[in-house]
């Protein structure tokens, strides 16, 4: 019989798996953003998730009788993992595909859901069992299958020159900075979820001012350009952010690190649907090894129910 408990985390783990599927779309949208530089692009989709954060604010105050406000009073390692978190894992992508060819990067830097899942049995109650460990293993697998196979036009160049030392350690810098942003969100699990929208707020701050001292301003071509930015602020930059905010600290984390390598795939299968990328038998191998992995690591959400 399932208990409420086991009920709550299950859905908590559900709604946190929506980032998952929110950030598959981030490589499609990204495209579409024309010639955009990539710290402008992070100030204005993250000023897009902190605005309609904001408005929750103030709606949520306006109903509730109280400050719009007051949950920002955290203490300071709250913010320094929330801020460091986002800005960090941006910056650190960022220079890695700027530093070594973006098949290899990506690869090192989708080390996170692995790490996860390791690093969560340091949490207090928690336990790591053999499934969760060769769940992500094979996940990660079906991930490398895809990240390597996938066309150029996607974007991931095989033909980009090999990357030096700083490349590739700003990927596992990325792979470290987000599974310690995850776990340690878990960690200070009291801070309510409304928080990620100031920890938006100040990363966009500190996009535009990384923008202002390293890039040209490009603004959007067209109307399609600056609706590619508005769906990554509500989506992929936005709403995905709160959602894994409350997995993470509600649902199974060891979980939504395996499933989290659905996001290659789903990315993958919507880059095949808009002819960006081909389909093709290893892709389709790795498509199984993914769905397998998150099977396989998520079993006890499931069995949990038929007991």
């Amino acid at each position: 019989m399932t208990t409420p408990a086991q009920t709550a985390t299950r859905r908590a783990t559900m709604i946190g798996s929506i980032a998952v599927l929110l950030w598959a779309t981030l490589a499609l949208f990204t495209s579409s953003t024309g010639a955009v530089p990539p710290f402008q692009l992070m100030a204005m989709t993250f000023a897009i998730a902190f605005l309609f954060a904001a408005l929750k604010w103030m709606r949520d105050a306006s109903l509730q009788g109280r400050s719009a406000f007051a949950f920002l009073r955290q203490p300071w390692p709250v913010w320094a993992i929330g801020i460091g978190g986002l800005f960090l894992y941006h910056l650190f992508y960022f220079v890695a595909l700027d530093h070594a060819p973006a098949v290899e990067a990506s690869l090192i830097a989708y080390l996170w859901p692995l790490l996860i899942v390791l690093f969560s049995a340091l949490l207090p109650g928690e336990k790591l069992y053999w499934q969760h460990v060769v769940g992500a293993l094979i996940g990660m697998g079906g991930a490398v299958v895809l990240l390597v196979y996938r066309t150029p036009s996607d974007g991931l160049d095989a033909s980009q020159p090999v990357g030096d030392m700083l490349g590739y350690g700003a990927a596992v810098a990325c792979a470290f900075t987000w599974s310690i942003y995850s776990v340690l969100s878990r960690r200070f699990g009291s801070a309510p979820t409304d928080l990620v929208g100031a920890f938006c707020g100040v990363t966009a701050l500190l996009g535009f001012i990384s923008h202002l001292l390293v890039e040209t301003t490009v603004w959007p071509a067209d109307l399609w350009e600056w609706l590619a930015i508005l769906a990554l602020g509500l989506g992929p930059v936005g709403a995905a952010f709160f959602v894994w905010d409350y997995g993470v600290k509600k649902g199974d984390i060891k979980a939504l690190g395996a499933i989290s390598y659905a996001s290659p795939l789903i990315s993958t299968l919507l880059l095949i649907l808009t002819g960006k990328a081909e389909g093709t038998f290893a892709i389709l191998l790795g498509c199984l090894a993914i769905v397998g992995g998150a099977v396989l690591a998520a079993r006890d959400l499931y069995l949990k129910r038929s007991r």
